[in-house]
């Protein structure tokens, strides 16, 4: 079955059906940016798991029958939605497993296992390989799918009614691609309601496949290279979600680990905001003038990013 990007009514079940599990996020300036015509923040770092992946699990397992969830919920994930799969579930008392690559960050894997998920470490071609196939060896448990999942793109729809509802006249949306939900299901949603303005999906240099696969018009195999930007990246892209991509995006805007640093350094600075590298990603997007001037939302996807790797980036090294 392939999935379909949500409709508008959909995405409007779905921030019913994730009431009393996210929050409504603030939509702020980036402090001396010049006003109301620069660069403004979609605080999804200040969720509860730390991200805007609460709102996709607290959806898509609303919407599961309950005889499947007995069995527990299995997902495939880096950290966050790992860890909001991990939050419902212990919210439900159900069992959760989280298949995880070798690269995801400590700060993330401890906060799996606070939840009380067992954590199943794999390379990142076999983490991937549980994403295609959306099951685990030995593990019968219903899979709850990161980002090729309708129930989930609705609910990351919802971040884009909430900044069109703060910001009307918003130009662009700059929106972290790791799987392409969340674009997606923005994107999605601003079609729907405000019929102008622009998505683009932000990826990060050494693990950016959307920008040329778009450009070839198929799925592209890149060189993969990890990097502290842990939370978007990956050596290909779905077919699904880049024909997807090629409907709902204006494209795909690159930047690097060095000014996705630099980002998160600003956002210390300027507005007191603790972002991880994914969610810095956006922002350095917007400062080097690539998606162009206006009124330009930042989506701030996470802020589960390792004590020490603040630490560098503070210290002027690039973690």
């Amino acid at each position: 079955m392939v999935t379909a990007a949500p409709s508008i009514e959909r995405i409007r079940e779905a921030r019913d059906s994730i009431v009393g599990a996210a929050i409504r996020t603030p939509l702020v300036p980036l402090n001396m940016d010049g006003g109301p015509a620069g660069i403004h923040l979609k605080l999804e770092n200040l969720q509860p798991v730390g991200a805007f992946k609460i709102r996709a699990a607290a959806c898509a397992m609303a919407a599961a029958r309950p005889t499947d969830l007995e069995r527990g919920v299995l997902t495939a994930s880096a950290g966050n939605m790992g860890l909001a799969v991990a939050w419902e579930a212990r919210r439900r008392g159900i069992p959760c497993t989280v298949v995880a690559p070798e690269t995801a960050p400590e700060a993330k894997l401890d906060g799996l296992r606070r939840l009380g998920a067992r954590v199943v470490s794999v390379s990142f071609d076999r983490w991937w390989t549980t994403l295609s196939e959306r099951s685990y060896p030995g593990i019968e448990a219903t899979f709850i799918h990161p980002f090729d999942d309708e129930h989930v793109m609705a609910a990351d729809g919802t971040i884009g009614l909430e900044i069109v509802e703060d910001l009307p006249d918003v130009d662009v949306i700059l929106v972290p691609w790791g799987g392409g939900g969340l674009s997606i299901g923005i994107a999605a949603a601003l079609r729907a309601v405000k019929k102008s303005g622009r998505v683009f999906a932000v990826e990060v240099d050494g693990a950016a496949p959307l920008a040329p696969s778009l450009a070839a018009g198929r799925p592209v195999t890149v060189d993969y290279r990890p990097s502290f930007v842990d939370g978007i990246g990956s050596k290909t892209v779905f077919p699904n979600m880049l024909d997807l991509a090629r409907e709902y995006l204006a494209g795909s805007l690159i930047t690097t680990p060095d000014e996705a640093a630099r980002s998160v350094r600003i956002l210390l600075e300027r507005n007191r905001i603790v972002a991880e590298g994914a969610g810095a990603a956006p922002v350095a997007v917007a400062m080097s003038g690539q998606a162009g001037h206006g009124r330009i939302a930042c989506v701030i996807s996470g802020g589960n990013i390792d004590v020490h790797k603040v630490v560098a980036i503070l210290e002027g090294r690039t973690p």
